[in-house]
């Protein structure tokens, strides 16, 4: 058990917090209006609770929330009359688990992290056990769900070097919370060392349930589609983050002036939703026309703002992704693509829907949320490493403008893919045997 001292002052200061959630989230409500709906579930109220056997997943955001698909299909396999309880933190991760629910389950809002929320939440609904989705492991969640009873299970769980260190910092916390889950499902063998130099429990390393996600064939189709109607190679920028476009902006620009010649059509997903009008904005005040995805129809971009078509083919017209659940469609549309958050010291983006799509992929420096995955697909061939924005657009150019090269790289994306599944069938096991022991 997490001492009384250590367990209290935080609670303590996390029911201070509160008023101070509220603001931040009719603030954030702003710009994504769902966050101002059922406010009263972050706090433990609810208009509708009842106890039905559930199987509660957390899946605080939309990266996670897709996992979280991955394996409920491998658990409604193996046992079809579960019930679903799934809570979210964020409004994309809400908005995407909505596509997951079934006649019978329920989706309410992560409860905050102080004693009074979460025995209003544990005892609304009493779940059998609840199951944390990769790094979602919270002090008093922990210790309130011992109290009651209710076995936690971190799958598909990651670790880096950074989280471990910052866990450390506060060992009268941390350590007690990972030492409170039951299992632990690891990504791999370095996130299991990190894990249980914390404490965990860990089961074994089960790899990363991504790999076992299968491209929307709809969407690889007409992404495919596209990119061969387009009059020039295409380049994402994908799942960017802050900062990453001036970068890019300003790495495009030195090359263009130094190869005005050169034929490419560049399309930036930000990894954010919200900040696609800002990125629009910065595009076009660095002296680029932007054409949005929400703005084309089934044949694919729109290029005619205005531009010539020597400034089309060029790149002075990008393409801007404002969609949500299509990554498949860009990276199916993309001959190569620059992995966003590995550019700037934010630990990378995961790379394996882009190697499901067969895209070829360019990683900056930073990686270190997924370094393990990270360095076995540069092993593989399905990943080339950059050290900043203006190298890896060398190296993405490269592969681009050579088609042997391209399909070379792109075969070798696809069997890293297909060669690392199996994590889903592993963790399904693991949670049934859980189930069984308690």
């Amino acid at each position: 058990m997490i001492s009384n001292l250590s367990i209290w002052a935080y609670g303590m200061f996390m029911r201070l917090a509160q008023p101070l959630l509220r603001r931040k989230l009719y603030k954030r409500a702003q710009a994504e209006p769902l966050y101002a709906q059922f406010i009263e579930e972050r706090f433990g109220h609810y208009t509708k609770s009842e106890h039905q056997d559930w199987i509660w997943i957390h899946a605080v955001s939309l990266g996670e929330t897709r996992t979280a698909a991955i394996l409920l299909q491998g658990l409604r396999q193996a046992m079809p009359e579960m019930k679903l309880l799934l809570t979210n933190g964020t409004a994309t991760g809400r908005e995407e688990g909505r596509k997951l629910l079934q006649e019978g389950d329920l989706q309410v809002w992560q409860p905050w992290d102080s004693p009074a929320v979460l025995d209003r939440f544990l005892s609304a609904f009493k779940p059998k056990m609840g199951l944390l989705i990769e790094t979602e492991v919270w002090p008093l969640l922990v210790q309130r769900a011992q109290v009651h009873d209710i076995p936690l299970m971190l799958v598909n769980a990651r670790l880096s070097e950074k989280s471990m260190r910052q866990a450390q910092r506060w060992p009268s916390l941390m350590r007690p919370a990972y030492e409170g889950l039951s299992a632990v499902c690891a990504q791999t063998q370095d996130d299991a060392i990190r894990l249980k130099n914390l404490g965990a429990k860990v089961q074994g390393i089960f790899g990363n349930l991504k790999f076992d996600a299968k491209p929307d064939e709809g969407q690889v189709e007409l992404g495919q589609s596209w990119r061969h109607r387009l009059s020039a190679p295409v380049v994402m920028l994908a799942s960017s983050r802050e900062g990453e476009e001036s970068s890019w902006l300003k790495a495009w620009h030195q090359f263009a002036t130094r190869h005005p010649g050169v034929q490419i059509h560049w399309l930036i997903v930000p990894r954010h939703p919200q900040r696609v009008n800002e990125v629009e904005s910065l595009l076009q005040a660095g002296g680029l026309s932007v054409s949005r995805r929400s703005t084309w129809g089934q044949e694919g971009p729109v290029l005619n703002t205005g531009s010539s078509s020597e400034a089309t083919k060029n790149g002075s017209v990008i393409l801007l992704g404002d969609s949500l659940g299509e990554m498949a469609l860009y990276f199916s549309m993309a001959d190569a693509a620059l992995l966003g958050g590995s550019f700037e010291k934010l630990g990378g983006q995961n790379l394996i829907e882009a190697a499901a799509c067969a895209c070829p992929i360019v990683m900056g420096p930073h990686t270190f949320n997924f370094s393990e995955s990270s360095q076995a697909a540069e092993a593989a061939g399905a990943a080339q490493r950059a050290p900043d924005m203006t190298e890896a657009l060398r190296l993405a150019l490269e592969t681009v403008q050579n088609r042997p090269l391209q399909e070379m790289r792109s075969q070798r994306a696809s069997q890293f893919a297909k060669q690392h599944g199996g994590a889903t069938q592993r963790t399904v096991l693991a949670v049934q045997a859980l189930l069984n022991s308690t």
